[in-house]
Order: C-alpha cells, then structure tokens, then sequence
C-alpha cells in the first residue's frame, strides 16, 4: 500500500469505452487516499481540462456559453468540473463511471527509471537537465484517520542559485479534505494548486467561490483559487531519468 511509484505523466491515460463517445483523457495527477483504520486505499486520477463542445458537429464546435471542463476518475465515479464564467449549481457533480462514457479502462505507464532527489545539488542539476520531475505530498489527519498522498508533474520549478533554494508551483490537483469522510469519498476532492520549497510543508490554494471587488465593493463571485493556506506535509521529489 506504501509503495507508489511516479506515473509518468507523458504516457497515462483514462481510455472509454462508450461507443457514442470512447472519449481518452489525459492524466494529469494522482491522489491516494489511505485509512489506516481499514488498512485500504484508493487512487484518484485527475485528467486535463478542455471547454464544453458540440461533440462530432459538423460545425461551431465550441458552445456559445462556454465552460471549463475537469474530470476526476476514482472508485466506479466521475467527478465533474464545470466552470463558467459565473457561479453555477452544476460546478460539480458526481456520476457513476456507467453512466457517462463506458467502462473506463486505465492506460497507466510507471516511470521506467527514478532517481529520488534527496539533496539540493541533485534537485538543481535535474531541473537544469531538463528531465521531468515528479513530486509526492503527504497530508494527514489525526481525527479521521486517513492520509492521502498527491502526485503530480512539476509544471514549474523555481531554482535560486545564489540562496541555493527550490521552489515547486504546480497544479491543478486533487486536494483532498481530509476532515471529511463522505460517501462517495470522491466527493471530498477539490481543485488545488500546491507549492513547497522544504520537506515538511505544502501550501495549497483551492478553487472556490470568490468575491470580486471594485472600488472597495464586491459585485459579484467567480471561480477563483483563492485563500490560501498551510499544511504539515511530507514532500518528496523523484526525477524521471538518470541525473547527467
């Protein structure tokens, strides 16, 4: 259950099986949620976004009042992002894997070589290198028992040569509230960046509801990651390839 070696991210795929639409999303992050109470796990994998579409139009294939689009695949469920310009009822739903595009087949590729980045020099000459980085956090929660594990490609990395420093910026994400239990336990996901330059915590940014101001009023909300926040975490950094 421990053991979860990175994916790499360039060759993992969720493949459908609906024969209207055997739609094949890209995987973008993994999110583990373990209870160590119950001794089980269970990964979710959050795939890339597109906007909503007229899907197999002859023509004007995008829709006139369009959205973001997200989806989330993990115990026989879909979580679904829909991002408007505006707020909206239907941000997120939850649908059984059947009832969407077929049987989702997992198209997975582990990395074939992983070298653990452990120290300064060896994260500096990988990101210099050009070879992709894979990090994974760890959060935890006393009171429910349950720690997940988020993996996901280092989209940016930070690097001060002269402070001898890191800094990973990545997302989105799964984050995982691990305060919650619901059922389904998809339903505790939510949109997240992540960030961290030490091995012991994470700052998040979550995607919710936001108030814009103008001139000091707020008019209206969007979908906006906003409030920031701090957790304890265990952070490890994995490069996907020999360190020249």
């Amino acid at each position: 259950m421990e053991t979860m070696p990175p994916l790499d991210y360039g060759l993992s795929f969720v493949c459908n099986t609906a024969a209207s639409n055997a739609v094949r999303f890209w995987v973008e992050s993994r999110t583990r949620i373990i209870d160590d109470a119950a001794g089980t796990w269970t990964d979710y994998y959050q795939c890339g976004s597109c906007k909503s579409e007229h899907t197999f139009a002859e023509r004007d294939l995008f829709q006139k009042n369009n959205y973001d689009f997200l989806p989330i695949l993990g115990e026989g469920y879909w979580l679904i992002f829909r991002r408007p310009v505006g707020l909206s009822a239907s941000y997120r739903t939850v649908n059984r894997v059947e009832d969407l595009w077929g049987r989702p087949v997992l198209k997975l590729k582990q990395a074939s070589e992983v070298t653990v980045l452990e120290t300064w020099d060896a994260i500096r000459d990988a990101t210099a290198a050009a070879i992709p980085l894979v990090t994974h956090t760890e959060i935890a929660h006393t009171e429910t028992g349950l720690r997940a594990v988020i993996e996901c490609p280092t989209k940016t990395m930070n690097v001060s040569l002269d402070k001898q420093l890191y800094q990973v910026d990545t997302g989105p994400l799964a984050f995982a509230d691990l305060t919650k239990r619901p059922d389904p336990q998809i339903g505790c996901l939510s949109l997240a960046f992540l960030a961290f330059n030490a091995p012991d915590f994470a700052d998040f940014v979550v995607e919710q509801p936001t108030a814009v101001p103008e001139d000091g009023v707020e008019k209206c909300e969007v979908y906006h990651y906003s409030k920031p926040f701090s957790l304890p975490a265990k952070n490890r950094l994995f490069a996907l390839g020999k360190i020249p």
